[in-house]
């Protein structure tokens, strides 16, 4: 039986670099990771204080450094769930406050009621902070 979700792994352009922009910009804590610039690949681990699911940031030395598409195969997007409408015009003030861009709040197609805010990462992830009124708290 599959009980939870226990890591993410994203391959980044640079590992270091969106270790901070994780911490800075979403509140992640660094919590471990191997290998350097002379290794064949570098992971940097991340966890949030808000949920358990860890966040490791792969970088391949070595490898191509296109930015991230998400009409290619793989990972379309990912998706932070905050508590309410309140807190994602909240995230939109700590955004526009960081330079960072971002959609406006708008509402789901996938979910009635819920409200999504876009945004990417230094690699061109593409991001969400959704809020979800149909699941219970």
């Amino acid at each position: 039986m599959i009980t939870g979700l226990h890591h993410l792994g994203l391959t980044v352009s640079d590992a270091e670099r969106s270790a901070r922009w994780y911490e800075a910009v979403l509140g992640f804590e660094r919590v471990g990771g191997f290998g350097d610039t002379a290794a064949p690949r570098q992971k940097v681990f991340l966890r949030h204080p808000g949920f358990d699911i860890r966040l490791g940031l792969v970088e391949h030395h070595g490898a191509a450094k296109d930015r991230f598409d998400e009409t290619r195969a793989g990972l379309d997007h990912l998706a932070f769930e905050v508590a309410s409408d309140q807190e994602l015009v909240e995230w939109a003030d700590r955004l526009r406050g960081l330079g960072i861009a971002f959609s406006p709040v708008a509402q789901s197609h996938s979910i009635p009621g819920a409200a999504v805010i876009v945004f990417r990462d230094p690699d061109n992830i593409q991001l969400e902070l959704f809020t979800d009124p149909t699941k219970v708290r």
